[in-house]
Parts: C-alpha cells; sequence; structure tokens
C-alpha cells in the first residue's frame, strides 16, 4: 500500500527528514527528479539517454550491490554530471532490520557512493536508525576533513511517487501520478529498476516534457 504524496502524519513523525525543496521565497519553478534501485544496464541507460536529450540532471539513489555489478553504469551517471545518493548495500528495509546491520549495510554503500544524501529503501526507517546513521557519519566526516556543507547527512524522502513499480498500474497513470501532484520544490520518485520499466519508459519522458512546458527548471538535490 503506497500514496503518491506523503501523508502528513509521516512528514509529522519525521520532520527531520527532507520530503520537498520548497521555495517560497522566490518565484523560480524548480523541480527534483530522483532514482532508486538502479545501476543496472539499459534500463539506467535509457534514464541517462532520456535526461541527456532534454538537457536535465537528476538524483540517483544507487544501491552498492549494484554498483559493483555495473561500475561502468555508475561511472557513467557520474560523468554526466547527475548526483549520487546512498540506498543501502543490499536494499534492505529498515523496519524488518535491526540497527547494527542497518547502519553496517549503509556504510558498506557508503564506500562505493562517498555521498551525503541517503534514501532509505521503501521509505522505511526506524529513528534510531536515523540517529544511529547521523551519528556515525558526523563523526567520521569529521575525523577526516573540516567541516563543510558535506558535513551533514541528509536523508531524503518525497514528495511525489510516480508508482512505476506497481506492475498493476497503467502506464498512464504513472504519467498522471506525476504531473497531477507535482508543484515547486517537489522531489520526485521513479524507478531505474526492470520491475519498473514498462511504466518508466512511457511516463518518463512525457512527464519531463510536460514539466518542462509548464516552466520547471530540474536541479539535483
Amino acid at each position: 500500500m503506497y500514496t503518491v504524496r506523503p501523508p502528513f502524519f509521516l512528514k509529522w513523525f519525521y520532520p527531520n527528514l527532507i520530503w520537498n525543496r520548497e521555495r517560497k521565497d522566490t518565484k523560480e519553478k524548480i523541480v527534483y527528479l530522483t532514482f532508486d534501485d538502479g545501476p543496472i544496464p539499459n534500463v539506467t541507460d535509457f534514464v541517462l539517454n532520456t535526461l541527456n536529450s532534454f538537457g536535465v540532471k537528476a538524483t540517483f539513489f544507487c544501491i552498492g550491490d549494484n554498483i559493483q555489478k555495473h561500475p561502468q553504469v555508475f561511472e557513467r551517471i557520474k560523468n554526466e554530471g547527475h548526483a549520487i545518493g546512498n540506498h543501502t548495500y543490499n536494499h534492505l528495509k529498515g523496519w524488518k532490520t535491526d540497527d547494527n546491520t542497518y547502519v553496517n549495510n549503509f556504510w558498506k554503500c557508503q564506500e562505493l557512493t562517498g555521498t551525503n544524501l541517503f534514501r532509505p529503501p521503501y521509505g522505511r526507517i526506524k529513528k534510531s536508525q536515523i540517529r544511529q546513521l547521523v551519528t556515525s557519519y558526523e563523526l567520521r566526516v569529521a575525523s577526516s576533513q573540516p567541516t563543510t556543507s558535506n558535513s551533514k547527512l541528509k536523508i531524503v524522502m518525497w514528495d511525489v511517487l510516480s508508482g512505476d513499480f506497481d506492475l498493476k498500474l497503467s502506464p498512464e497513470k504513472c504519467y498522471q501520478n506525476v504531473i497531477k501532484n507535482t508543484r515547486n520544490g517537489s522531489i520526485i520518485v521513479f524507478h531505474d529498476s526492470l520491475k519498473a520499466w514498462d511504466r518508466l519508459a512511457y511516463a518518463l519522458p512525457r512527464a519531463i516534457e510536460f514539466l518542462l512546458k509548464e516552466g520547471y527548471g530540474f536541479k539535483t538535490l
């Protein structure tokens, strides 16, 4: 069970996580495309080709195991100027994983990504895991470099879920989920995975084209 827009009580329960990048101080219209679960050949390549065709940059939350299996695809993401996020090494579900295992799995992926962006798989993470991740991240950064904007771990959620992972969802409905719910500052989630392929291939280029025509720009997180 999922909702396209996160229910208000989740934002209330996890107030320190990033749900959107609302920009009330400017009339500039910006959205943030994000992709979970890659990198994999063909599907991630399609995403990159699509982004390149529109001149758009995005943020890829990568699974460590996929990075090691497909290093060339991962290097392509970085070389083409997109941002990288940590999505754990084995796509762990936080609610069903003990804290130490979860944090260690994060760090196994972190060795490959070296990023200050993290998205918990399925959007499911315990508050105790958040505390351990943030503390361990800050301690490691403090011991290795001066304090910078990257010294804080940013745990990124979303405010528009395309639903492309849902095998029961039509490609057109996936597209409508995005264009009807996106607003200024939205963090939009697609998946560069085989499971999402049919809906992703249809909805992604159409959604980008629509949002560009509506005057939105695209930035990385």
